[in-house]
């Protein structure tokens, strides 16, 4: 495989910080092993990025003093540092257009004299905010790639009070009036989606449309199981994740209801958020209190050691876009029980783990709980379940794996390559190779 000379375009990629820019920071360092990378980033991360030292041909900081500042104060003093506030896409739609420009300013002579095989840009993640980039290219001299792209995933159907009402998505379609939007995508050599849902929106792409998952997991956590339960044990349940409405747990506790009553299960829940008192609450309704465990926010060494601990991670989430914990729950030996929606739906297969479709809260609640009840019933089933989740989450959840998918949808858009096979039935099926 030869190695590509690849401009990355990442301006908050942070090896120090989590969710989406760690993310986008790890697949590009992941990338960096395979290739030439050079990854643009803004003045504010650079720091951190140059601490991690991770093997990228050069670092590009683009320097927009002014620019940040603003952005800087905006979010702490308008939008509150709230990262799920709606108005945070559109706030910053002008800086993530300046961070471009300036990068095309200031690399734009390196670009036409050879200098790079192929642009990716990595973030923003969210497909309403446009590339410059892509327009700029429109001619050459080399290919456009971006992705994987994310976002405005609708809550699972079939649940009352949704998360976002729907007036947020019919605003959210207006980015198609931004200038460069349409360029953004008709421009682009190919373009990599994160979740199985983002088809219907760039259905008219779909010739250069291909699947790459959002998140991916260090080949450190692949460890071998030193799970040794006694017999008869109890079934040990984890919940990991903001205990907000969309994440749903109060589907998994009432369906792990009966078997905790019983004292055929534990239910550990790690995370902190606006529904706790609520899921306080249903514990007493439901009398399960002795048998559920409210732990907070842990430090992520700590989650990882329960998750090895576990026998299966219930994330029944209504609206889940990535799904990060269902990758480190199957490295960790964890089976995982989600709803068929978003991001966990497209990795949990039934070899894996299991999925339930989102059809309506009783249905949902009754399925998990025969899953559930089947598992403490049938160690085997758990067991077998647990390794084959493990053996694929070393061989194809890996960020090599997902470096190596990318490196397939690149070798095609310079000519170096066939057109990948990245079905959107499973998770591309990517082997790493030492």
């Amino acid at each position: 495989m030869r190695r590509l000379r690849i401009l990355v375009l990442g301006p908050d990629c942070d090896p120090e910080t989590v969710s989406i820019p760690f993310v986008s920071y790890r697949h590009a360092a992941a990338l960096a092993k395979l290739h030439d990378v050079t990854l643009v980033v803004r003045g504010p991360v650079e720091a951190s990025v140059r601490r991690d030292n991770a093997p990228f041909r050069s670092i590009e900081v683009v320097r927009m003093p002014s620019f940040d500042r603003i952005h800087a104060w905006g979010f702490q003093k308008i939008l509150k540092s709230n990262f799920d506030s709606q108005a945070v896409t559109a706030f910053g739609y002008p800086f993530s257009i300046a961070f471009e420009w300036y990068a095309w300013r200031q690399l734009r002579r390196r670009i036409f004299a050879g200098e790079f095989d192929v642009v990716l840009r990595v973030l923003p993640m969210t497909p309403v905010l446009p590339s410059p980039f892509a327009f700029f290219l429109r001619k050459g001299p080399i290919p456009f790639v971006l992705g994987p792209l994310n976002g405005g995933l609708r809550d699972a159907p079939g649940f009352s009070q949704p998360d976002k009402p729907e007036w947020v998505f019919r605003l959210r379609n207006l980015y198609r009036l931004m200038p460069f939007a349409r360029a953004t995508y008709r421009h682009a050599t190919a373009i990599i989606a994160a979740t199985s849902h983002m088809r219907t929106q760039f259905a008219v792409h779909r010739d250069k449309l291909f699947f790459v998952p959002e998140n991916g997991i260090a080949r450190s956590l692949c460890v071998v199981d030193t799970r040794s339960p006694e017999p008869g044990a109890r079934l040990e349940l984890l919940f990991v994740g903001g205990l907000a409405r969309r994440k749903a747990c109060y589907l998994g506790l009432r369906a792990a209801a009966p078997l905790l009553r019983n004292d055929l299960a534990r239910f550990t829940l790690i995370g902190d958020g606006p529904e706790r008192n609520r899921l306080e609450q249903l514990v007493k309704t439901l009398e399960i209190e002795k048998a559920v465990t409210f732990c907070g926010w842990l430090k992520h060494a700590e989650v990882l050691r329960r998750l090895r601990a576990a026998d299966v991670v219930v994330l029944p989430a209504i609206r889940e876009g990535g799904g990060g914990v269902v990758f480190e729950a199957l490295a960790s030996g964890a089976v995982p029980v989600v709803l068929g929606h978003g991001g966990p739906g497209d990795i949990v297969q039934p070899e894996l783990g299991y999925k339930v479709l989102p059809t309506n809260e009783e249905d949902v609640v009754s399925h998990m709980e025969q899953i559930l009840r089947d598992l403490a019933a049938n160690r085997e089933l758990l067991n077998r379940l647990r390794q084959q989740g493990m053996s694929y989450a070393r061989e194809c959840l890996t960020w090599d794996a997902k470096a190596q998918a990318t490196t397939q949808v690149l070798n095609w858009a310079v000519g170096q390559g066939p057109k990948p096979d990245l079905p959107w039935s499973r998770i591309a099926q990517v082997r790493c190779v030492d």
